[in-house]
This record gives structure tokens, C-alpha cells and sequence, in this order.
């Protein structure tokens, strides 16, 4: 049986903590890591009735979007809404983790999910996050040194790329040099200049490992002085980030659109709800899970015809909907949006358990936790 601490590392592969936001607080919030787990529940939020469902099914842990501690908690107590779910949690033996931001940002996250009920195609992400920092580092080093250095650089963390490790290129020429007084040179001597056949080696690696790779090639070089360069090489977009723009696979009016986005997603009392004209014929869309108000000029600025979110203010939205470029907006309650993302994290879940040759049970929670229950 697996233990906490082995789901919660096979969903931090799928969502990275280092894609959350500053603000945020993911990963496991309760619980032991070195606990067994035969169940796992998934949900949007931690409450009272969502934990009560975990214990019910004797699951070991809930994984939820929001974290349950987001804010300085300061005390403990049965008689106050966090305190009362810590303790709950704590007395059933149920461990709690999130994936929040980083879920939103990551490849088949929240903002996929999303992006799929809609019904769109073509995804690239709406604020893209840069692929990782790297570098190049290149020297030249006698032949009959180049592997040994090769192999001390890859030790390093240089030299991965995908599913390949020690990636490096080489080519051969000739460098030459003088030693000056008080060198000790490995080769030649002191006054004469020196032509040695050389190896010119290039690896990448991730610029956080800059300062073991140099430390690496100075070690195992032999010269006393090796010659190198560090070259900062260019980001480039990747498929992480928030939101998702895409396209339907045939155009529809606003309304139409609305109105297949509301079958597709939790019925909730809020329902969902259009700005624009309901007429208006759409084919580019914009999503962000959650509460989008904050990227409405991105929205706008990516020139796509609609931009479907949550939690949007009357004012921001009247003054977006006046701008004649503005894209139609379509509200889908916070809690209904980043549902859709609930079963593929499970499908995370399974897909991992069965590469380890485990199994654990999963439900995901059909519990409404949107705070709005009725409209008059």
C-alpha cells in the first residue's frame, strides 16, 4: 500500500510546486507522511462535510485545489471553521494536500480541464511560464581528457536533455598558450609557448547548476588554468502557464456557447453567466480557472473573441465590456470550473499507482462547496 508521502511525490511530478504562485501555500498541509493509504479523495475544498465523506470511505488522504491553510492560521480550535477541520482531520487520520496554483499553471491541470469543456482545440497558454533557465558551458581540453571531464560535468547536473543524460558536443582543434613565472603547467614549460591537440566541449545545463558544473570542470580539468565560457541561452515558450487560449472546432454565437459550457461543467446555484452580446459568432476562447478578473487586459490583448472565468466584479467587467475590442464574457462559478480538473488528477493517480505496480482506491467528491446554495 502506498504511503502518503509516495502519492503526494507522484502529484508533484504532475503539478511542480515550483510553478505556484509566491503567495500560495501547496503540498501537504496534515497528516503523516510515512502513513499507508488505500483511499484518496479528490475535491476542490476542505469542509466539514468533505472531510466527514473522506472518513466514510476510509480514505488516508484528500487531495484538494485549495489549500486549506492559505492564510496565518493562529490557533486551533474545535469552535472555529479551520480548527475544527485540522482536528477532524488530525482524529480520522486523514492527511491533506493541494495542488492550487501550480495545478493551474501546469500540462493537464486545471486551466486543461477547463479548457476541455469547452470544447476547445489548439491550447497554448494565455500567460506562458518560460521553459527553465539554462546555460552552456564550453572548454577545450586534451583528448585524452574529454570523457573524464564529460563524465565529471553530467555528474554535475550537466548534459540532460529529456529522457537523455551526458549529452555533449565535441569538436578538435588547437589551442595554444605561454605559461608565465610561477605557473606550474601540465603541459610544457614555463617561457615557451605550447600548440596541444584539443578537445572543444559544449554541455547545457540548468542555470540553478552553474556553480556545481564549474566547480566540476575545474576539478577534473587538467589544466591549471582551463579556459571556458558560460553562455545564458535564450527562454522559450512552453506549454505551462495560466489559462489556456484555444479555438472551437466550429464556430458558435456567445449564447450557444454559453449554454454547451453549462451542460459540460456541475450544476451550482450562481449558474453561469454571459456578458456581450449573446449573437455575437465566437471561435477563439480564453480560459482561466478560478477567479480571472486580474487578466482581463491579457485576455483582450491576446485578441480572442471570448474569455470564460470566474468570480468577475460588476464594475471591472462593465468597463472591460465597453473597450470595442473587448471579447465576450462568460462567468462560470469558481467552485463548477475547478471541478473539471478533479478526475484528471485522479487519472494521475491511477496512471502512476499502475506504473508501480500498487493499488489504491479514489472517489472524487461530488460534494458542492460553493458557498452559494439558492437564487431567487
Amino acid at each position: 500500500m502506498p504511503t502518503v508521502a509516495t502519492i503526494t511525490g507522484w502529484l508533484e511530478a504532475a503539478y511542480p510546486s515550483g510553478l505556484a504562485e509566491d503567495w500560495d501555500r501547496v503540498g501537504l498541509a496534515v497528516g503523516d507522511p510515512g502513513a499507508a493509504v488505500g483511499h484518496v479523495l479528490f475535491a476542490v475544498d476542505v469542509t466539514d462535510e468533505v472531510v466527514d465523506e473522506a472518513a466514510e470511505l476510509g480514505a488516508g488522504l484528500i487531495v484538494t485545489h485549495h489549500p486549506l491553510l492559505l492564510r496565518g492560521v493562529h490557533t486551533v480550535r474545535t469552535d472555529q471553521p479551520k480548527g475544527r477541520v485540522v482536528t477532524a482531520l488530525i482524529r480520522h487520520g486523514i492527511a491533506q494536500f493541494a495542488a492550487h496554483t501550480n495545478a493551474d499553471a501546469a500540462p493537464d491541470g486545471v486551466a486543461d480541464a477547463l479548457a476541455a469543456a469547452c470544447g476547445l482545440v489548439d491550447l497554448t497558454p494565455l500567460r506562458p511560464v518560460p521553459t527553465e533557465p539554462l546555460d552552456k558551458v564550453v572548454t577545450f581540453v586534451p583528448h585524452a581528457d574529454a570523457q573524464a571531464v564529460i563524465d565529471a560535468l553530467a555528474g554535475a547536473g550537466a548534459g540532460a536533455i529529456g529522457d537523455y543524460d551526458r549529452c555533449a558536443f565535441t569538436a578538435t582543434g588547437t589551442g595554444t598558450f605561454r605559461p608565465l613565472d610561477g605557473a606550474h603547467p601540465t603541459i610544457g614549460s614555463v617561457g615557451g609557448v605550447e600548440e596541444v591537440p584539443e578537445t572543444r566541449l559544449e554541455m547545457v545545463l540548468p542555470r540553478a547548476r552553474r556553480g556545481d558544473v564549474l566547480a566540476a570542470l575545474r576539478a577534473s580539468h587538467p589544466y591549471e588554468e582551463p579556459a571556458f565560457d558560460v553562455l545564458e541561452l535564450a527562454g522559450e515558450p512552453s506549454g505551462r502557464g495560466l489559462g489556456r487560449i484555444g479555438r472551437l472546432p466550429e464556430p458558435l454565437t456567445a449564447g450557444a456557447f454559453a449554454r454547451q459550457l453549462a451542460d459540460a461543467v456541475p450544476a451550482t446555484a450562481g449558474g453561469i453567466k454571459l456578458g456581450g452580446d449573446p449573437d455575437r459568432v465566437i471561435e477563439t476562447v480564453a480560459v482561466l480557472g478560478g477567479a480571472g478578473d486580474s487578466m482581463l487586459d491579457t485576455a483582450r490583448a491576446a485578441g480572442v473573441d471570448c474569455y470564460v472565468t470566474g468570480d468577475l466584479r460588476h464594475h471591472p467587467a462593465q468597463d472591460f465590456l465597453a473597450h470595442e475590442d473587448a471579447p465576450v464574457l462568460v462567468d462560470v462559478p469558481h467552485w463548477a470550473a475547478e471541478w473539471t480538473w478533479l478526475p484528471a488528477a485522479e487519472r494521475v493517480l491511477q496512471r502512476a499507482a499502475a506504473d508501480a505496480g500498487v493499488r489504491v482506491g479514489s472517489t472524487v467528491s461530488r460534494i458542492v462547496t460553493d458557498p452559494w446554495v439558492a437564487r431567487y
